[in-house]
């Protein structure tokens, strides 16, 4: 394990700010589910949030997603953006966030699972892409960017 002065505060990385710059704001969701979806940054830049209103396979769920790199007391940060979901169903996801070029892929519990969303942000914020689940039950869908 690396030795990590813990009073030294690293910078909010890059890959993080990349993906928050991409997601911030207010985007309109429909398709496969329908509602929306509320990104911002939390102060200090290290972590982002996401609000979520939305139905569901004709259930409404409401949660919270805090979205940035694991860093334990005294540990260098995770190389991987994760995260961890919290919904109006007492339900608690984990995520891991990586974004490559346009493309956007949030795998389900680790990177490389078989549950995963994939997607395509174009320029003007919006999002194309689809879940994928095993065993069937995804769905596509669109966010539509409606305020930044």
């Amino acid at each position: 394990m690396t030795e990590v002065d813990p009073t030294v505060v690293p910078e909010p990385s890059a890959k993080l700010r990349e993906l928050g710059n991409r997601l911030v704001g207010t985007s309109r969701l429909s398709g496969g589910v329908e509602g929306t979806t509320h990104f911002e940054w939390m102060e200090g830049g290290y972590f982002l949030t996401q609000q979520v209103d939305l139905v569901q396979h004709g259930q409404a769920i409401k949660g919270i997603e805090i979205i940035g790199h694991l860093r334990p007391f005294g540990e260098p940060p995770s190389e991987e953006i994760r995260s961890r979901f919290y919904d109006s169903q007492g339900n608690t996801l984990d995520y891991v966030y990586e974004l490559e070029g346009d493309t956007l892929t949030v795998w389900g519990g680790e990177k490389g699972s078989p549950a995963y969303m994939k997607a395509t942000i174009d320029p003007d914020g919006n999002t194309h892409g689809e879940w994928v689940y095993p065993g069937g039950g995804g769905y596509e869908f669109t966010a539509t960017r409606i305020s930044d």
